[in-house]
């Protein structure tokens, strides 16, 4: 399963590491996933897309 909201299509993005000499080093930047029920569907949504979601109501 790949770690992208289904609600929005946000996905992880690529940043730098910095180590204490400055040496760079790629990493990936995972977004908080929450799978959650939606409309009686399991979901794996973004907590922004759920904060907006809670907004909402």
């Amino acid at each position: 399963m790949s770690r992208t909201c289904q609600i929005c299509g946000r996905g992880p993005k690529s940043a730098q590491s910095r180590s204490h000499s400055n040496i760079a080093t790629k990493r990936t930047m995972a977004i908080n996933l929450q799978s959650k029920e939606i409309n009686g569907q399991r979901k794996r949504v973004c907590t922004k897309c759920l904060k907006t979601a809670a907004k909402e109501k």
